[in-house]
């Protein structure tokens, strides 16, 4: 039996005399009503202020990894606070570039992004291009003996180093379908071929270690590994990338992104490095800023086994459990400060025996059909990882903040899963 944490709810939300939740002085579950379930809330200055965090923690640059949850409204919100966007493909590049980020406030990723989705950035004029293979070498090379500008381009390291996290979001070790290792050498070829390169201007390194990850020893010992590398070059830039870890469950407790921020600038300065450290957060921007509101469809108590309660989601709006076995709160809008004595297992409305949203969530006893129950901190890989799956229509996200509420996206109908169909 417990409580839930108050810090699992953003930074604008609060606990009315009656136990309801308000966010920005919005009634929970009265949103819910207005804008139908299942329903991604976001609590705008709760972005705002990471942004703002985020920009102090790197004052040399920093730029918002959109992967966790992009749409036009978040895009113009980031770049409104000063952070660049990174873009991991063409269709983020569009949409960042129709909120009216400019390109040069672009910076992007990919491992295998194509000559079409190459050519749209270098024809824009992105801020960066984060080469990850010889073969996009070749790509850039060609596409500049075509007449396109030559990009200013970091070169994605593979340190070697294996972050405590998800195998899944391990992203720095040897064996990576990403960037260049250094431990084969492949680092080293690269840095040469680019720097003689006329196609292209070498400008920085940079270094992914993973997502999730607590733990600041692993940046540093990246740092560490790239140092010997990046300080004979001379070169401008060294980028951390992102992944700073969130709290998602009771126990849990969340990274400070200024904290991160220092922490990675003493590791650069004892290891001599001068240039600028720049970095790419992206779930500590958004995480902990969204929640997700489902309506109780069905609860099935199977005697001395559990209680299933299904909501009218699941795992085609968000598929982290399913995907790295993620764990969440549950708790009732209604009810917010109620004591929890009641298991269940959160499931959605899908074909699937693993459609599954919280394996042991906890609920008031007086959990009813029809009541609104909500996931905390469900504000990155939620919706930009969703699906269609069994042609369920994806939700609706509204922002709110000082009492107003926007649909930022609209809720998908049955029509809207026809559109591509010819």
């Amino acid at each position: 039996m417990s409580i839930l944490p108050a810090s699992l709810l953003s930074d604008n939300a609060s606990i009315a005399a009656d136990g309801r939740l308000q966010i920005a002085g919005l009634d929970a579950v009265e949103l819910a009503e207005r804008f139908g379930t299942p329903l991604f809330v976001y609590d705008e200055d709760h972005i705002r202020a990471r942004c703002r965090a985020a920009r102090a923690a790197f004052p040399d640059g920093v730029a918002y990894a959109s992967k966790a949850f992009l749409c036009r409204a978040v895009a113009k919100l980031a770049h409104e606070e000063g952070m660049q966007i990174d873009v991991a493909s063409g269709g983020e590049m569009h949409v960042a570039l129709a909120a009216g980020v400019p390109a040069d406030s672009l910076v992007f990723h990919g491992n295998n992004k194509s000559e079409a989705e190459l050519r749209y950035a270098m024809r824009e004029g992105v801020h960066r291009i984060v080469v990850d293979s010889f073969d996009e070498l070749d790509r850039i090379e060609a596409l500049v003996a075509e007449g396109l500008p030559a990009p200013a381009i970091l070169l994605r390291i593979t340190p070697g180093v294996v972050a405590h996290t998800h195998e899944f979001v391990q992203t720095g070790q040897h064996d990576s379908k990403f960037g260049f290792g250094v431990e084969s050498g492949v680092a080293q070829a690269a840095i040469e071929r680019a720097s003689a390169s006329p196609a292209m201007r070498l400008l920085g390194l940079h270094a992914h270690v993973g997502s999730q990850v607590f733990d600041v020893s692993s940046f540093e010992k990246v740092i560490e590994v790239l140092a010997p590398i990046f300080n004979p070059l001379g070169l401008e830039e060294l980028c951390i990338g992102g992944g700073l870890g969130v709290a998602y469950v009771e126990g849990e407790s969340s990274s400070d992104i200024l904290d991160w921020g220092a922490a990675i600038r003493r590791a650069c300065a004892a290891q001599g490095i001068t240039g600028r450290i720049t970095a790419e957060p992206g779930r500590s921007i958004v995480a902990a800023a969204g929640l997700t509101l489902y309506r109780v469809g069905t609860i099935k108590r199977i005697p001395n086994v559990r209680t299933y309660v299904a909501v009218d989601g699941g795992m085609s709006d968000n598929p982290r459990p399913v995907l790295y076995g993620s764990g969440y709160e549950t708790f009732l809008p209604r009810a917010t400060s109620a004591e929890r004595p009641m298991t269940i297992r959160l499931v959605g409305k899908h074909c699937e025996s693993g459609d599954l949203l919280v394996r042991d969530g906890l609920v008031p006893s007086d959990l009813a059909v029809g009541d609104i129950i909500a996931t905390p901190v469900t504000g990155a890989y939620g919706y930009s990882l969703g699906s269609n799956y069994n042609k369920v229509p994806r939700p609706a996200v509204v922002f709110v903040k000082d009492g107003e509420a926007r649909e930022v996206i609209r809720r998908e109908t049955w029509d809207d899963l026809l559109r591509l169909d010819l």
